[in-house]
């Protein structure tokens, strides 16, 4: 007897942990990533390298809801900067992100409360009339109508015994920290789009600039050959031309016109004000403009910076956890109650009196037996939502990894054509201007001069467009770095 109750006793601990073991979460693995050492772009030559070596923009550190600083100061443009706080104010895509944040947290407090007894008060008065039959008297006999008052304090809680409460707090936590890592990363986007958007717009306004230049001359030309037709020196032909070419820049600028209102249209929605209501005022994107030199860093800081792969993180531990939830249901949960108070059937009064006194303790433990794979089905479930998310983790650092290589490239490339376009506005302008000389001297024809300021137009406006896709792209090499970090020292910044 002794040996049977010795084995007893050593084995409960061991059955005891396999149970537990049995129904909790497992363990959580984060998944392997193949995370290259470099990002294949930064190892470019230094001569084309975009991203220049001791900047002061500071890398990431181990940990995602660490505050993204104010990175587009770095552009030193006062009016992006007001753009930018404005649009943080009344953005109505983060207006909801943050609702979604208040609704996560409450939801983690529901859980949260599980884990604590819950007491609850109740008092009540009822009146009832039973029938004789129910009293076990013969049919017919009076019975008067009795009264009860009653007041109780209850109390219930759930032991946690296999994990289902602590597992449901760590999925909720791990949901709540989710949505708060997609509302940083709807932050970071409606930045990134406001400043976009706004080299854009400025962009734009430097091309019009330069079309309107090309109108200006377009006139000189219809004037000078409307002169030189009046006096004989050319025929109709060199003036329809002129007056064709003329018609075509006017109707360009016409055109370019309406991508300007559709880009200040865009731009109004982000700053939550409607398209009627907001003038964004002229300014062009000049060759002057200051943009910052961004470190790519190493590829392994980015599973830390970018809030959506801290999100698709975050998730992962959340669907892990309710692994355990799932598991617990297959297994005894055990409820105690408390209930302690009074019952009279004279008066109120009567109820708080020591011989009206009623309490009651107790405890519910309750088994599935037969749930028709219910239970089980659910773990698979469960099981398959960690395989979804793990599978999402992984596109998510992927597509990171690809979006700061595609925008290491695209400076990279536009660093190239410009230095390439900038010799060619050179030569243009210089072609023109020998054109126009040896046109007004009579000394070569109106369709060699044509073909010069047709060249020095497209230069111009390919140069313009080259400096907003630099500034565009810029933007977007920060976005797919998870953004910027304040710095002790100011952000170095480079020319063009």
């Amino acid at each position: 007897m002794n040996k049977l109750h010795m084995i007893a006793k050593g084995v409960a601990p061991i059955l005891a942990a396999l149970l537990m073991t049995a129904c909790a979460a497992p363990e959580f693995k984060q998944p392997a990533m193949e995370v290259p050492t470099a990002f294949k772009e930064s190892q470019q030559p230094a001569a084309t390298k975009t991203a220049a070596d001791g900047s002061t923009w500071k890398q990431a550190q181990a940990a995602e809801a660490q505050p993204r600083g104010e990175w587009w100061l770095a552009f030193n443009d006062p009016a992006l900067n007001e753009l930018v706080n404005e649009a943080t104010r009344a953005n109505a895509n983060l207006a909801v992100a943050a609702a979604r944040v208040k609704q996560a947290r409450a939801i983690a407090g529901v859980a949260e409360a599980d884990r604590i007894p819950q007491v609850g008060v109740n008092a009540g008065a009822q009146r009832l009339r039973q029938s004789p039959a129910e009293l076990g008297l013969p049919a017919g006999t009076p019975v008067d109508p009795g009264k009860a008052f009653s007041a109780n304090l209850t109390a219930s809680y759930e032991l946690d015994l296999f994990g289902r409460v602590s597992s449901n707090v760590a999925a909720a936590r791990g949901d709540a920290a989710s949505v708060e890592a997609n509302y940083r990363s709807v932050l970071l986007a409606m930045q990134a789009d406001v400043a976009q958007t706004y080299f854009r717009l400025r962009a734009t306004d430097a091309e019009l600039e330069t079309l309107n230049r090309t109108v200006q001359t377009r006139e000189e030309n219809v004037k000078v050959n409307q002169r030189r037709f009046d006096l004989g020196d050319i025929g109709e032909f060199d003036l329809s031309r002129a007056k064709t070419e003329l018609a075509t820049a006017r109707a360009e600028a016409i055109g370019l016109q309406r991508q300007r209102v559709t880009t200040e249209h865009a731009l109004a929605v982000l700053l939550g004000k409607p398209a009627a209501s907001y003038t964004a005022g002229n300014s062009p994107l000049l060759d002057g403009t200051l943009l910052p030199v961004i470190p790519a860093g190493l590829p392994s800081t980015l599973l830390e910076r970018r809030p959506d792969i801290a999100a698709a993180q975050r998730a992962m531990e959340a669907a892990n956890a309710r692994i355990g939830v799932a598991r617990s249901a297959m297994f005894p949960s055990l409820m105690l109650n408390a209930n302690a108070g009074g019952v009279s059937g004279n008066t109120v009064a009567d109820v708080f009196k020591w011989s009206s006194r009623s309490w009651l303790l107790g405890a519910a433990l309750s088994l599935p037996v037969i749930d028709g794979g219910r239970n089980r089905a659910n773990i698979t479930r469960s099981e398959a939502a960690l395989e979804e998310s793990v599978g999402s983790y992984r596109q998510s650092v992927l597509t990171a990894f690809a979006e700061v290589e595609d925008n290491l490239a695209g400076l990279r490339i536009l660093a190239g054509q410009t230095v390439q376009i900038e010799d060619a506005v050179v030569s243009a302008r210089r072609s023109a201007d020998l054109a126009q000389k040896l046109y007004t001297a009579g000394r070569s024809s109106y369709l060699d001069l044509l073909d010069a300021q047709r060249n020095l137009a497209a230069v111009e406006r390919s140069a313009v467009q080259l400096r907003g896709n630099r500034a565009v792209t810029t933007v977007a090499l920060i976005r797919a770095l998870g953004g910027g970090w304040d710095a002790a020292q100011p952000t170095t910044l480079a020319q063009k």
